[in-house]
């Protein structure tokens, strides 16, 4: 988001000239009764109010708010872009005419990122998309499933205790690193069987791709422009980056098939053991489905899977942790509650996290105000509708702003405040029925991952607080934590939160 600024200008003053002469300004076609949106430029349309700051979904926030717009309408470069701001019209997209709304819209770095095989994450609206979705919520995602994988995320916290544990004294703990580290291991495990042996590269990976396929390059804004193209160099950084993540994929599951055999030939495979590669491999087999399951969909299924179920647990946990130290009112309570129910244990196991309540609220409240995907991932309009009573023209994108609904003062008290407490009375939760709260999203492209990655969050927060009483780092006050966020598809802390730890309970 800071280098497209940059771009901009110089696109601007090779192109500005011819393009200002078949430049129609503001105008909307055949009538159309377009949502309301900013002053906008020829050519740049409304990016020159993006310019500046690439924290998109607070900028958009702010425009909504100025222009009380619940629906706003804006032209990215060639795109038109209309951002949903409060859960009247996020009901109407994703419930009212979410069948309208169920495709995803595929830009120039999309589409490079899936060419050699399409996951659920921005598969189309079709026969491909309902049968990936069906088998990550019957086969991968389910509550079955991921309850086999208990014994790995109780295995890996526990790493993640040792480790902190044996910090050196004295020294900050690097919370947001350890948090990465745990929870991709956790999901590569559950994938593959093992560790990934090439956890750091896949990461950075990872990491440059969530950036890539965020929508605010130049080369997607201006996707009819090769000159744009060429001079962000997106496509070329895209190629790159699925050239690597696909033989990264491919690397997983050699890894994974050497497991497999070394296990069959000690005679130690589990009955019943199946990972979610094993599962892909075994439908692929089987066949019968309506489109074939290619290596080239499993690799780009387990990539989603890596992406979604990492990004957005870690980021979430990160966000916790930083409240919980910038509240330490709430941060003593969760730990009363966490200790209480606990009293005498050696560690946190997932039988324990049914009595806490609190710890739930604490996630809850965490994704209230950081919502991981702040806004979700992008909708296209597959035919033109009304939303709101404007008019919304096949082929827009269109965006919902989570986190500006989590913080309107129309619903929340005290939106900017962490109070896990407003969640006690149980009437809202983050299953896409309350649209003033949908950090998963709602109706049929929400995210069919919410209960791995709730699993994972509980027991590792829980632990976090049950073996360790935390401290900022000399001369830093809860008030003045740095909480800055960097962009991407979804959004995290800028810089990584260390704190001191201080072990209460050891590890047995």
């Amino acid at each position: 988001m800071e280098q497209w600024a940059c771009y901009l200008c110089l696109f601007l003053a090779i192109l500005l000239p011819l393009l200002l002469l078949k430049l129609n300004l503001n105008r909307n076609p055949g009538g159309v009764r377009l949502p309301p949106g900013p002053w906008r430029l020829p050519v740049i349309g409304s990016l020159h109010h993006l310019a500046g700051n690439p924290l998109v979904h607070r900028v958009m926030a702010d425009l909504a708010r100025r222009l009380d717009a619940p629906l706003m309408y804006l032209k990215l470069g060639e795109v038109p872009v209309v951002v949903a701001t409060s859960p009247e019209a996020a009901r109407e997209i994703m419930r009212t005419h979410d069948v309208v709304f169920a495709t995803r819209p595929w830009s120039p770095t999309v589409k490079i990122m899936n060419a050699d095989g399409q996951g659920l994450i921005f598969a189309r609206y079709g026969a491909l998309w309902r049968q990936l979705r069906k088998i990550c919520i019957l086969e991968l995602l389910s509550p079955r499933r991921v309850q086999s994988f208990r014994r790995i995320r109780e295995d890996e916290v526990g790493r993640l205790v040792a480790a902190v544990a044996a910090a050196p004294p004295g020294e900050p703990v690097n919370v947001s690193e350890r948090i990465a580290v745990l929870i991709t291991d956790s999901a590569v495990r559950a994938m593959i069987g093992d560790r990934f042996k090439r956890r750091e590269e896949f990461l950075e990976t990872l990491d440059e791709g969530v950036k890539l396929v965020a929508g605010f390059n130049l080369g997607d804004l201006f996707p009819s422009s090769r000159l744009a193209s060429f001079i962000s160099g997106t496509a070329r950084l895209a190629e790159e980056n699925h050239r690597k993540s696909f033989e990264l994929m491919e690397y997983a599951i050699q890894q994974h098939e050497q497991q497999r055999a070394a296990a069959s030939s000690n005679g130690d495979v589990e009955e019943g053991g199946e990972d979610l590669v094993d599962t892909l491999l075994r439908i692929r087999k089987e066949g019968g489905l309506d489109v074939p399951l290619t290596m080239g969909m499993i690799k780009a299924v387990i990539l989603d899977l890596f992406g979604a179920g990492s990004e957005t647990s870690a980021t979430t946990l990160q966000w916790a942790m930083s409240e919980l130290m910038r509240y330490p009112n709430v941060m003593l309570k969760a730990q009363a509650e966490v200790r209480n129910n606990l009293q005498g244990k050696s560690k946190v196991t997932e039988d324990d996290l049914a009595n806490l309540k609190y710890l739930r609220l604490v996630i809850k409240e965490t994704m209230r105000l950081h919502p991981a995907a702040p806004l979700l991932l992008p909708r296209e309009a597959m035919e033109a509708c009304k939303i709101l009573g404007y008019d919304i023209p096949e082929g827009t994108t269109v965006l919902v702003n989570a986190w500006a609904i989590g913080r309107d003062p129309k619903y929340w008290q005290d939106p900017e405040e962490f109070k896990p407490e407003r969640f006690e009375s149980g009437m809202v939760d983050f299953k896409g029925t309350n649209f003033e709260y949908i950090p998963f999203g709602a109706g049929r492209r929400m995210c069919p991952g919410m209960t791995f990655a709730q699993a994972s969050m509980e027991i590792v927060l829980a632990s976090l607080l049950y073996h360790f009483d935390w401290e900022l780092p000399s001369g830093v006050k809860p008030d003045g934590l740095d909480m800055t966020e960097e962009m991407g598809l979804t959004v995290r802390r800028k810089n990584d939160l260390y704190l001191h730890a201080m072990v209460h309970v050891p590890l047995i």
